[in-house]
């Protein structure tokens, strides 16, 4: 399943704006969500994970063009065969990130694997090597 397109600009902290030196304000930046494209209701991009306790992962959740909230969510505790951990939040929308792929980031590895067939064996049958 390939990743949702959304995307929100994130302007930056008040107190980071109040801080800034005169002339030198800090400028707004764009988050992905993270889920799978076939999510309804909000949108979700991790910003930070204090220390990976229960909760200590930031989140800014979105919906359509609205206001961007954060919010710190728990961990997924999902694991897939290989006991890699679900990248995302408890109770996500969406597939668990195992099963989401990020259509650019594929298509990248795809380009440099048939560049560079010895570095990426698994992509030697998709690269035409």
């Amino acid at each position: 399943m390939n990743q949702c397109t959304a995307v929100a600009l994130l302007p930056p902290p008040d107190h980071l704006v109040a801080l800034s030196p005169a002339g030198h304000r800090p400028e707004a930046g764009h988050v992905l969500c993270e889920l799978g494209g076939d999510h309804d209701g909000q949108h979700a991009a991790m910003l930070w994970d204090e220390g990976g306790r229960p909760g200590s992962a930031v989140w800014v959740r979105w919906k359509g063009s609205g206001i961007a909230q954060l919010t710190p969510l728990p961990w997924c505790p999902a694991h897939d065969p290989r006991n890699e951990a679900c990248g995302l939040f408890a109770a996500h929308p969406s597939a668990h990130s195992w099963r989401i792929t990020d259509p650019t980031d594929e298509a990248i590895t795809l380009l440099l694997a048939r560049q560079h067939p010895y570095l990426f064996p698994e992509y030697r049958d998709e690269a035409g090597s």
